[in-house]
């Protein structure tokens, strides 16, 4: 049937623009390359753009899917240098940082002196104290160092703290340090010494002194301090007050020099103090050692792939070690939980990498580190509070002290991809161990027993990070894994997408531009014969003939009657009469794009047909 022809060549048309056999017979066309970026001869320049951007989009999406990127954003900006993200974050942290000091206030002095009772313990705090904290006279180096000091200002928080003025009962530890060293020297020497205290300082030549939590932490007058800072050799001396954190107040002297993470598999990382590569407090390695991060950066683990850290800090004395345990998620960011391991206070035998904190002396059991080297050499004991993780015969000379690792364990997540810490504590106790000066009886100081007292236990860290920090690490580790293979697979789609868009237009235009004269050929029997069948012998008169000769498939509101055109109407223009046709039989079969070339093509076969005397229109509801 007619219009089931008309299909047929539509079809067969494009098959031709995709490239298949054609129906009409001839040699096979090839078309030019040139079609996508040409048009008649001239460059398409909008085109042209249009392709080279979209094969540039391609070639970069192709490139960054197999370069990590990303990683040298991130590491970039997390490097050390005046200008980078980090940079801010490490010179003046922001974030906030707090030190809670618990203090034992001993309950039964003189029955612990005088009657042999075990002492009673209560412990008071904490006293927190939010620490400001910036780094000074900043200088970087050409070896991928830098170099700076700490500024450190410590500041009562009295809404988190319990009263600071309160008295409390602690340790003479001026005293009791000088009296351990009698059993070595001369006993009447410091029964002297101590007899003079007695008379000029009453108070301060007793076991027990009554001090504030304030006066313990930041300072109180002391003659023995008094005495040993005048005579003790420069570069030695202690301060002139006895204070456990009188130290940190301030421009601290100790010169650091890290790492910036030009390497990042050691970011971070501790390269000199005070100009030297390790520890003066100890001779041999591995205690002496001062490769560990100073608390704010840590080699990322997804680079070292080492489930060891390392941190240092002055008040330790040494390097404390943190081992990787599991991955938590702190905020949403994925973290490595990491704490000290089981040898970090281990006894020597068991541990041999601790026997070099033990120089000239029985090395103590497990739980305890010495750090009298860095306490002007008083013989001050580290240990984790109320002796956690320690030898159990530590606690059986004290009550109340209750171990509990929830509270005392020394712990920290440290995001395993750019080393930074989301929070961490570290927490720590300080213990005065005390020799029996059997000589000394001044104040009853010879029934003082040998043991190993607590003093005072501290923690110290961060909870959370800042809010703009915590964005940028979870832009960096959490959205920036996933978007970044993302952003790279959809340039390469959309590149793509863009350039088979461009061809398949191109080349539709160029197929039915070039060859409507054979794609009108081709239908020009069909049409011909469609148009012309049934009708009646040409006559000089109007005819109306009904087309009841069609199939009967084809329903009289398809079609309507056929208009002869008389003979005078081939005046007409030759113009007006090849669009009419052209319009109409263009319209009922092709696209909107075959449309538009056809009719504004030069197709001979209208012409030839107007010529022939016989035009017909049909309906434009004949096709619908």
């Amino acid at each position: 049937m007619g219009h089931k022809q008309y299909l047929a060549v539509s079809q067969t048309a494009r098959n031709r623009i995709f490239g298949l056999a054609p129906r009409i017979s001839g040699g096979k066309r090839t078309l030019p390359l040139n079609m996508l970026i040409s048009q008649q001869g001239k460059i398409n320049h909008g085109r042209l753009a249009v392709i080279m951007f979209s094969i540039c989009t391609v070639v970069l999406g192709i490139i960054l899917s197999f370069v990590p990127w990303l990683d040298y954003i991130i590491f970039r900006e997390l490097r050390l240098w005046n200008g980078s993200l980090s940079y801010s974050y490490w010179q003046k942290p922001g974030v906030v940082r707090l030190t809670k000091v618990y203090i034992f206030n001993v309950t039964n002095p003189q029955g612990f002196i005088e009657n042999g009772e075990k002492p009673k313990l209560a412990e008071v705090g904490p006293f927190v104290y939010r620490e400001d904290m910036e780094k000074v006279n900043i200088k970087f180096h050409d070896n991928d160092t830098v170099t700076f000091q700490h500024n450190k200002i410590l500041r009562f928080v009295p809404e988190l703290s319990v009263d600071k003025t309160q008295k409390l009962v602690v340790p003479n530890i001026p005293l009791l340090t000088v009296t351990s060293f009698s059993p070595n020297l001369a006993g009447f020497v410091f029964n002297l010494l101590v007899t003079g205290l007695a008379i000029t300082y009453k108070d301060r030549a007793k076991p027990f002194v009554h001090v504030t939590a304030e006066e313990l932490v930041f300072g109180y007058n002391d003659p023995l301090v008094t005495l040993a800072h005048y005579f003790y050799p420069k570069g030695k001396r202690p301060n002139s007050q006895m204070g456990l954190l009188l130290a940190r107040n301030g421009t601290l002297d100790e010169v650091s020099t890290i790492y910036s993470g030009e390497k990042m598999d050691r970011f971070g990382y501790l390269d000199k103090v005070n100009g030297m590569d390790h520890l003066p407090h100890w001779r041999d390695k591995p205690c002496n050692n001062i490769r560990a991060s100073e608390g704010s950066f840590y080699p990322p683990r997804a680079v070292t792939k080492s489930d060891m850290v390392y941190v240092y800090d002055k008040d330790l004395c040494r390097v404390m070690p943190l081992q990787y345990r599991k991955d938590i998620y702190k905020d949403g960011i994925k973290a490595g939980y990491y704490t000290p391991p089981s040898s970090t206070f281990e006894c020597a035998d068991v541990n041999p990498d601790n026997k070099c904190y033990c120089e000239g002396e029985q090395c103590p059991p497990r739980g305890l580190q010495n750090i009298s080297p860095c306490q002007y050499n008083a013989p001050v004991y580290l240990s984790f509070p109320h002796f956690y993780d320690a030898d159990p015969t530590l606690l059986e000379p004290f009550d109340g002290l209750k171990p509990d690792e929830k509270r005392h364990k020394t712990y920290f997540y440290i995001q395993d991809k750019i080393g930074v810490p989301l929070e961490g504590f570290v927490r720590v106790q300080m213990n005065l161990k005390v020799n029996r000066a059997p000589n000394i009886k001044v104040n009853d100081i010879n029934k003082f027993p040998d043991i190993m007292f607590p003093v005072m236990w501290l923690e110290e860290g961060i909870h959370e990070i800042t809010t703009p920090i915590w964005r940028w690490i979870y832009l960096a580790t959490t959205v920036g894994p996933i978007a970044a293979p993302v952003i790279s697979y959809s340039m390469i789609i959309f590149g793509l997408t863009i350039l088979l868009t461009v061809f398949l237009k191109a080349y539709k235009n160029f197929v039915i531009g070039q060859n409507s004269i054979e794609i009108m050929e081709l239908g020009k029997e069909t049409l011909r014969s469609t148009l012309m069948h049934g009708t009646h012998k040409v006559t000089n008169k109007e005819v109306y003939q009904p087309l009841n000769q069609f199939s009967s498939s084809i329903s009289s509101e398809k079609l309507q009657e056929m208009i002869y055109v008389r003979s005078d109407c081939l005046s007409q223009s030759v113009d007006e009469l090849k669009g009419k046709v052209r319009s109409d039989f263009v319209k009922t079969i092709f696209s909107e794009a075959e449309r538009e070339s056809l009719i504004c093509s030069d197709n001979s076969f209208i012409q030839s047909e107007h010529r022939r005397c016989r035009v017909f229109k049909l309906p434009d509801s004949y096709f619908s």
